[in-house]
């Protein structure tokens, strides 16, 4: 049997298999911030090894998606696909078995693995089984599979969290990956693609220590003092090896990142607001969390539930606006897409000591807003200048400039809120690293059995709110400025149609 377009029946198990893949590893960016207080809790992590949870994670996927995709053009996409799952789902027990945040970091960096060889392999999966107006179709399901996965992530982490415990929030992706890999293994058709040589190895590891260095000196720069060797060795070395990578792809023959690609001004325009967007508000969310229950005492689930005006309007927007966007030249919707979700950010500036959750209310809604109609848009751009062939690098790219913006802004803004808390704690007379950093991790929680330190801490964090809101906004921004280097639907004719990018 024949579907529409001319795909054939194994395509919709195609389908299904990429879709729960992707659900799965998108929830775990997002279920983990609501769950992050209570690891706070249970593993007594400082405000880094939170940081951690997060980073480990979004490193791992930022650093080997383009290599994935390389991988899986050479040797299989169902091959990299499938290995991908097994490596997450096993991943995902050592997690929920972490005994201490250090095992959880190592853990959450080895899903990060998996989920880069599923990340970059899905929409070339896709387009090995669709063509046609079949493809597009397919394409706008796993599209709302990730909409769905950002706007029920945040509220099965609180249910999950409050039910039973936040090491459920990993040991759920077990049956799901079994499900997936037997799938996989039945029913997914291999391909790759015939061009792709030998493997990038010098890319892959200069890329992956450079990214790895700079989140690393971001994140110990308040611990270890920013004028220490071990940090200015760490960003000066991640900086270096980042002028290396670039040069070892330039002179690759078929590099896993194109970086004459970046002569464009459309694409340089499109990661960098994408990286942007990652930086300036996706990195807010374990922040927010972190708020929301040690600062203004909500439960888990409370806190999931505060997350949803962002999130349903992630994933409705897309559907409700697919139509009238298509209508709107691309660096428009691009940058007002970022200007409103600063303005959102700028919105939630509003927030005092003693205020209700209800006052980031307004801010919540406009993000996203703004997220809803950016995501799409990136997506559709990103591709349009990439060559059909080397779909798992075009996945690549904008993967990696998301999540290396997500990983370098929690880093960022980590450093920022802890600097802030601190200077009013020091004003306060509690003076030390040890204190500023309790309190940035748990709120209120660290003062415990001290009233006057909890009035001084509730003032400190939400100060240190109000200058994380800032930055992101200014980030925002410039992603918004850059985005005016995208060229009008005019001057793309020249360039493949997203559909054929696809």
């Amino acid at each position: 049997m024949r579907l529409v377009g001319g795909a054939s029946e194994r395509g919709r198990w195609t389908l299904v298999a990429v879709c729960a893949t992707t659900f799965m590893l998108l929830v775990d960016i997002t279920i983990v911030n609501v769950a992050l207080p209570s690891v706070q809790r249970r593993l007594h992590a400082s405000l880094t090894g939170l940081q951690w949870v997060v980073d480990a994670y979004a490193v791992s996927l930022a650093a080997l998606s383009l290599t994935a995709g390389a991988l899986a053009d050479r040797y299989g996409r169902r091959l990299v696909f499938a290995a991908g799952i097994v490596l997450f789902t096993v991943a995902s027990f050592l997690c929920g078995i972490a005994w201490n945040v250090a095992a959880l970091d190592v853990a959450r960096a080895l899903q990060g693995v998996g989920g880069a060889a599923l990340f970059a392999t899905a929409l070339a999966l896709i387009g090995a089984e669709y063509e046609g107006p079949a493809r597009m179709n397919a394409i706008a399901i796993w599209g709302s599979t990730v909409g769905f996965a950002v706007a029920c992530g945040p509220l099965l982490g609180g249910i999950i969290t409050d039910s039973l415990s936040w090491r459920w929030i990993f040991f759920v992706n077990i049956p799901v990956g079994a499900f997936a890999l037997a799938l996989t293994l039945r029913e997914v058709r291999e391909s790759r693609d015939p061009q792709a040589r030998r493997a990038d190895v010098g890319g892959l590891i200069t890329f992956a220590a450079a990214l790895f260095l700079i989140v690393f000196g971001l994140l110990r720069g308040n611990d270890a003092g920013w004028g220490s060797a071990q940090i200015l060795g760490a960003l000066l070395g991640g900086a270096a090896l980042l002028v290396v990578f670039l040069v070892i792809e330039r002179l690759q023959e078929r590099p896993m990142l194109d970086v004459s690609l970046f002569r464009r001004p459309a694409f340089l325009g499109v990661q960098v607001a994408t990286f942007c967007l990652g930086a300036g508000m996706f990195a807010l969310f374990p922040f927010i969390s972190i708020y929301l229950q040690d600062i203004d005492g909500n439960s888990p689930l409370g806190a999931g539930l505060r997350f949803l005006p962002i999130t349903a309007f992630v994933f409705l927007v897309p559907l409700v606006t697919r139509k009238y966007a298509a209508r709107v030249q691309l660096w428009l919707l691009l940058a007002g897409s970022l200007s409103i979700v600063a303005l959102g950010l700028a919105l939630m500036e509003m927030v005092s000591v003693g205020s209700s959750w209800t006052v980031l209310l307004a801010g919540f809604v406009v993000t996203g807003v703004g997220i809803g109609l950016a995501n799409p848009t990136i997506a559709g751009a990103a591709l349009r200048v990439v060559d059909p062939a080397r779909t798992g690098m075009a996945s690549g790219i904008s993967n990696t400039c998301r999540l290396g913006g997500l990983a370098v802004g929690v880093a960022i803004l980590g450093v920022l809120l802890q600097h802030r808390i601190g200077d009013h704690l020091a004003a306060a007379g509690y003076h030390g690293k040890a204190v500023s950093a309790a309190v940035a991790s748990s709120g209120l929680r660290a003062a415990a059995g001290n009233p006057r330190l909890g009035r001084v801490a509730d003032v400190a964090f939400v100060s240190g709110l109000h200058l994380i809101f800032l930055t992101g906004c200014l980030a925002l921004l410039v992603g918004a400025g850059a985005s005016l280097l995208v060229r009008s639907r005019r001057a793309e004719a020249t360039e493949p149609a997203p559909a054929a990018a696809s």
